[in-house]
Formats: structure tokens, sequence, C-alpha cells
């Protein structure tokens, strides 16, 4: 694990990276060695628990993207979130994913979009003291607290499972 590699190298991580420091947070990403498209790759190749990887996942909803912060250790259940925003919510295809994120599936990062879009945070990533996220490629990472996680992205707090 690497604190970085040369500027230009990845530009979905340099967004990822000045958002972070334009929201006043340090720039925690890390590069891994290898490939961690998965939250289990990650958790392993990190060390820390499964729940505690957070999966930026997009989906629709009624057509516009939702961005959902979600346990690595659990799936999130559309139809209950569908309920609770109303509407339609479904998984987004890949080329959806990256349109709304710059990002591709499996590297997308709660930051560094080129828009702001519409987040929800799971409610159980709260217990955990230090999130992983993916930082907007397969190698990439980068740590935060629940708390600063849910201010940087303006997400707003739902059990999503």
């Amino acid at each position: 694990m690497t604190a970085g590699t040369a500027a230009g190298d990845r530009p979905a991580v340099d967004r990822v990276r000045a958002a972070l420091v334009a929201a006043g947070l340090p720039d925690t990403v890390v590069t891994l060695e290898d490939d961690v498209p998965t939250a289990a790759a990650a958790a392993q190749a990190l060390g820390c628990e499964l729940g505690a990887i957070a999966n930026s996942l997009v989906f629709e909803h009624d057509g516009a993207p939702l961005l959902i912060l979600a346990s690595g250790a659990a799936r999130v259940d559309t139809k209950l979130v569908s309920r609770a925003l109303g509407g339609k919510v479904r998984r987004a295809s890949p080329e959806f994913v990256l349109e709304h994120t710059g990002q591709r599936v499996g590297g997308v990062a709660p930051v560094g979009h080129p828009e702001r879009l519409r987040t929800l945070i799971d409610v159980h990533l709260a217990g955990y003291s230090l999130l992983w996220a993916g930082a907007g490629d397969h190698q990439s990472m980068l740590s935060i607290s629940y708390a600063d996680l849910t201010r940087v992205t303006d997400a707003e707090a739902l059990a999503v499972r």
C-alpha cells in the first residue's frame, strides 16, 4: 500500500483527492498494489472488517442518479429504499454510473463526481470508527469517519437493508 501516485496518472483519483481537500479533510487516499473491485477484496487488502467498507453504489431513482453509501457486509434493499423515497429505485448500468460519476463500477468514490449526486448513507456504517471507501479506481481507497463522510457528501441517513 502506498500513499499515492504522481498527479495526473489517475485523473479520477486526483478529483477525489481534490474534493477531500476542498471539504477541509486530509487526503487519505492510498493506492494498493492489486485491484480491489469488491468490498471483500478491499477489506482483505486493508485488514479491516467487511462492514467498514463503505460501498459507493449508484442507482437510478426515477431516472436520476442516486448514490447509496452502504456497508460492504450487506446488500441494499431497493424495495425498502423505493418505499422510503417514493418512486422506483433500481441498480444503474455501468454506462450510467460512468456518465454521472466519471468513475467505473468497482472504483466509485463517494466524492469527486462532475456534479453532486443525491446521496444516502447506511446508518449501519455509523458503528465503525473508521470507514474505507473507493477513491476513483480499482486500486485506490480512502479512509474517513462516518461523520465526515456524511458531511462531505451531504448524505441523508437511512437504513438501506
